[in-house]
């Protein structure tokens, strides 16, 4: 059996931006990608809202995408994909990244994952790195607002470029999110249930061409 791991933010947990409740298994994208690889893989999700790349949100010190990512690997060892999708909330005005910082600091993720799981279970999974969608162009009328600005807009849209150029550094397969998926209006963050539905179909697709035997 396969296992894979969604390493992500918000949009991975399943945020609903109607409601800021969670989407159901069936509907989040890791869910869904359960469903389409079957039962010869185990998709682990791990998302978690607010959670960034390397740095600590000042009131939430915790999202620390970093601070987690070895003891979560270590308790799910072995995995053989890890999907990373992480960024978006580095993108936060307190912050003050821009987009190859961020994509920088989700290079120094991949370089743990694959210098940690090389030690604790023996060979380097392969990895997805997600370039994360774009910031929505009505995020002036957000809830969240205040948290992120305009900038953050043209800075997401960068995304693509800079995460290529990090996966082709580490030898990672890479898929940009904004390619195939928008956020929602309502919040200009978060992922509608067909843009969950779309996400998990080209997941499916690029973890299925992958060999883990290699």
């Amino acid at each position: 059996m396969t296992t894979v791991l969604c390493y992500g933010d918000s949009n991975t947990y399943g945020y609903v931006p109607e409601t800021g409740m969670r989407y159901p298994r069936d509907v989040r994208y890791p869910g869904r990608l359960q469903m389409l690889l079957g039962d010869e893989y185990t998709v682990i999700e791990e998302g978690c809202n607010g959670r960034t790349t390397i740095h600590d949100d000042p009131i939430d010190g915790w999202k620390n995408g970093l601070d987690y990512l070895r003891p979560c690997l270590n308790s799910h060892k072995p995995v053989d994909i890890v999907t990373l999708m992480l960024g978006s909330n580095d993108l936060k005005a307190t912050f003050g990244l821009t987009a190859k910082e961020i994509a920088d600091g989700a290079g120094m993720l991949v370089d743990v994952i694959q210098s940690f799981t090389q030690e604790k279970q023996g060979y380097i999974p392969k990895i997805v790195l997600i370039s994360p969608p774009e910031i929505g162009t009505g995020i002036k009328r957000s809830p969240f607002y205040g948290a992120f600005y305009e900038n953050a807009i043209e800075e997401s849209k960068k995304f693509p470029e800079y995460y290529k150029a990090v996966a082709e550094k580490y030898g990672c397969t890479f898929l940009n999110a904004a390619e195939y998926i928008y956020p929602s209006e309502v919040d200009s963050l978060h992922l509608t249930r067909e843009a969950h539905k779309v996400l998990a179909e080209k997941l499916a697709e690029v973890v299925k061409g992958l060999s883990v035997d290699e």
